[in-house]
């Protein structure tokens, strides 16, 4: 941190002799590494770091943010001259607040030296370890495993001092025999969380399970969705749960708070405290995150509020908004979705005949006030009878309210840190889900 704030001070010593005594700044630097592989070998090792610094200064009722990757200086002086210049040029936003206050910020553990200190070489032995089992069962495999460690600290001239490091690694396989594929994704800040061996197995399963796949009609079927699935269709919804987009009547929520939305089972939060999550206890100007209810019983409680949303709608900021200026205004991030007692085996074995899926995806947006959506099921699909996987079926394409969806849900998993292809890594459950929408079978 002693570096940091070295370059905060010449940050903030340039802005004074500018004239911008109000300036804020956000001082990072990162690695990442990944191994990629296909066809079953490894094709591509690279690594990249960087350091960024993102000056903004609040001038006159203008606000506006220049950004550099350099920290000399000359750089420091240039980019608070270019953030300076560009506020200049701008009109008086009336709206403009102050610099936030200092407030206590509650820190997390999510650096793990383990993982920042990976080697390639360590990489590729989980990868190689898992082409084995892939080849040893007559399939090909792709994917990567990546490994990265990060730090950011914001700094304001009101006297914010904020700060994070951590560590995240990442794990996806996609396995191909033939007429069928299997697909399994993971993530944790703590890369011994991983195991590559066991998710390559679990991916040839599905792909063995699904070969010469059936065709089946579209129509509604019960639905069991693993984790994966239940992030990337849920996680849709979640930009909406926004002051912003209250205020400006584009969420689905709007004229629904308070009021009985999805089935009494539906439990959401926002909690950037949660074991299984990651990221920053502070927002893009430094407020400290709050955990929000957002569902409670169904019924949708709180949304997240940036300090200017927040001021217009006379309530308190939650600490979920992004660096300024945007038009955004904020978003909750750190989405944990209370799950239940049912395994996953056990909504199979309790199902007389639905529909498994692995996951969805090219998921698109129908109609935003109901929440439908469309998309298609992806890398294993299954036939459930009589309480077992029988067989894969050709994918389908659905389109599905989510308000509908979440008043459907008969059972849930204990929930989990999931990974998904279209919304960002969440907390979720496998759903058991009845009368889910299949539109049309698709043409693999």
């Amino acid at each position: 941190m002693a570096d940091e704030d070295r370059v905060f001070d010449r940050i903030q010593a340039a802005a004074r002799s500018l004239g911008a005594p109000n300036v804020e700044a956000i001082i990072g630097n990162g690695a990442e590494a990944l191994t990629r592989f296909a066809n079953n070998a490894i094709h591509q090792n690279v690594a990249m770091e960087t350091t960024f610094v993102s000056v903004r200064v609040a001038l006159e009722g203008r606000t506006a943010r220049a950004t550099t990757n350099r920290v000399t200086d000359d750089a420091l002086r240039r980019v608070v001259e270019d953030a300076v210049a560009l506020t200049k040029a701008l009109p008086p936003d009336e709206e403009l607040l102050p610099l936030a206050a200092p407030a206590p910020i509650t820190s997390v553990d999510r650096f793990d030296p383990e993982t920042a200190e990976a080697t390639p070489a360590e990489r590729a032995k989980a990868v190689c370890e898992a082409i084995r089992a892939v080849d040893s069962a007559g399939q090909n495999a792709a994917g990567i495993y990546s490994t990265e460690h990060s730090f950011q600290a914001l700094y304001n001239s009101a006297g914010v001092r904020a700060f994070h490091r951590e560590t995240m690694a990442h794990f996806s396989i996609t396995t191909m025999l033939g007429d069928s594929s299997g697909w399994v994704k993971g993530s944790s800040t703590r890369r011994g969380s991983l195991d590559p061996l066991a998710m390559a197995l679990r991916s040839v399963e599905k792909a063995r399970l699904s070969r010469d796949p059936l065709e089946l009609p579209p129509g509604d079927y019960t639905v069991i969705m693993e984790p994966a699935a239940t992030l990337d269709l849920v996680g849709q919804m979640f930009g909406d749960f926004s002051g912003t987009a209250l205020a400006d009547q584009r969420s689905f929520l709007t004229e629904r708070m308070a009021t009985q939305v999805f089935g009494e089972n539906i439990h959401i939060f926002d909690d950037v405290y949660h074991p299984l999550q990651a990221g920053a206890p502070f927002d893009g100007e430094g407020v400290p995150r709050q955990k929000l209810t957002l569902v409670e019983a169904g019924v949708p409680k709180h949304v997240a509020y940036c300090r200017l949303t927040a001021h217009r709608a006379d309530m308190e900021p939650t600490g979920h908004g992004f660096p300024l200026p945007n038009e955004a205004g904020e978003a909750p991030m750190n989405i944990v979705i209370a799950g239940g007692d049912t395994s996953l085996e056990e909504m199979i074995a309790n199902t007389e005949r639905g529909i498994l899926v692995t996951r969805f995806w090219y998921i698109r947006e129908v109609d935003p006030y109901e929440k439908i959506m469309t998309g298609m099921t992806r890398d294993g699909t299954f036939l459930i009878e009589d309480g077992k996987v029988t067989r894969g079926v050709r994918n389908f394409r659905f389109n599905q309210g989510l308000i509908e969806m979440l008043n459907n849900v008969e059972a849930m998993s204990p929930s989990v840190r999931s990974s998904g292809e279209e919304a960002f890594d969440l907390v979720a459950p496998a759903m058991k889900v009845n009368n889910f929408h299949f539109s049309e079978v698709t043409k693999f």
